[in-house]
């Protein structure tokens, strides 16, 4: 006779199943946030912070998947494939990027850590210091940054770059950053991967870059703004330098037609000037005009 063996599963893990299959059923996106590295204190910030934006889950990745499976929804069990390092759930109504963007805006300044591959140059300022003189100065002196005292503090007199860009940081340039306050690393939630319930879709790879894409937009901006210009495109962003080029045509048109030399010349050279050059560039008037026009 064949035993059937029954495992008791808790209230806990039961209950917290279904409301996370609630929250999948009723918010717009959920999002997987990857939290390694981040402080319990820090956490806790963050999470005050969502509050209101976010419901924020740190579940077992067993009941989370037993979530996904229970709730049916299409495409969402592509999400089981980010769940590689410690991660977050976040439900949302907020829109996908929306919420990984207020994710990248909660990121705190962290101290540099020796062993850390430094995101850019860390370089250390000209200008004073709350550093005394003592240790100190060997320390500075050791990293190549010159110094002065000024009213028995250490000012530095020329800016440093104690660190490269993908290079890995020094102990001594990770203990002079954290003495002069300088926090080049940033800790905080980081967004992996999202799903949309609305399109039914997962966004994967997630980054926001909003200084990069601030600085892209003004190039790409310039760049139309120049070839607007250029084609004699109005509109309320190139009216005015339509304008002034138009000031600049106008005068360089008296110039032709007045025979105007393009720079001042002083009298001395315009004494070696034959009559017969004079003449010719007055003849020539014509053929400027169709250079300016053609």
């Amino acid at each position: 006779m064949t035993k059937t063996i029954s495992k008791h599963i808790p209230a806990s893990k039961v209950n917290a199943v279904k409301e996370m299959i609630n929250l999948i059923k009723t918010k717009k996106t959920i999002l997987v946030a990857d939290i390694s590295s981040i402080p319990g204190s820090q956490f806790q910030k963050i999470g005050k912070k969502l509050r209101g934006k976010a419901v924020l889950k740190v579940p077992k990745k067993n009941l989370f998947f037993r979530a996904i499976d229970e709730s049916k929804k299409e495409g969402l069990e592509k999400l089981k494939e980010f769940f590689e390092k410690p991660v977050a759930i976040l439900f949302s109504d907020l829109d996908s990027y929306d919420l990984a963007g207020e994710l990248v805006r909660n990121k705190s300044p962290t101290k540099a850590k020796p062993g850390q591959i430094a995101p850019i140059d860390l370089e250390i300022p000209a200008g004073p210091t709350d550093l005394v003189p003592g240790p100190a100065i060997s320390e500075l002196g050791a990293l190549g940054i010159q110094i002065q005292i000024q009213g028995g503090k250490i000012e530095i007199k020329a800016p440093k770059v104690i660190a490269k860009k993908d290079q890995k940081i020094s102990d001594a340039a990770a203990a002079m950053l954290s003495k002069l306050g300088i926090m080049p690393f940033k800790i905080g939630f980081a967004p992996v991967s999202a799903y949309d319930s609305e399109n039914k879709t997962i966004y994967a790879n997630i980054k926001i870059d909003a200084e990069g894409a601030t600085l892209e937009l003004k190039e790409l901006y310039g760049k139309a703004l120049a070839f607007a210009v250029s084609i004699g495109c109005f509109n309320t962003e190139t009216i005015s330098h339509l304008i002034r080029k138009a000031g600049s045509h106008e005068r360089r048109l008296i110039k032709v037609l007045t025979g105007e030399p393009d720079e001042p010349i002083h009298e001395e050279i315009k004494a070696e000037v034959p009559l017969e050059k004079k003449e010719e560039k007055n003849v020539n008037a014509a053929e400027g005009l169709a250079s300016l026009f053609g």
